[in-house]
């Protein structure tokens, strides 16, 4: 990530215009939510994750809508997430910067 760009929570993110980067980090399970189980792979070090395709995207996001096919059920982390926050937003700038 380039070193002159400043992070700042933005507020005009939206259902609408979310592009979904954050379903291309690994993610952790490490609570209890219901997860469906075909969504759930076990890492090298026997913990539970989230599965990935193998285009690095999860594997419970609709491509065609972008939205969690498993939203009532996602796991903690993708819960504490929130849309627009900065961790948000450096994952759009590193999804533009490639």
């Amino acid at each position: 990530m380039r070193s002159d760009i400043t992070i700042q929570p933005d507020t005009k993110v939206t259902c609408a215009n979310c592009e979904a980067c954050c379903c291309r980090l690994e993610v952790l399970l490490i609570t209890e939510t219901g997860v469906p189980d075909a969504y759930i792979e076990t890492d090298a070090w026997g913990g539970g994750r989230m599965v990935r395709l193998d285009d690095g995207w999860c594997a419970a996001l609709d491509r065609t809508t972008m939205a969690c096919t498993i939203y009532e059920n996602r796991p903690k982390i993708c819960r504490d997430f929130e849309m627009g926050s900065c961790e948000c937003i450096t994952e759009r700038v590193a999804n533009i910067s490639g």
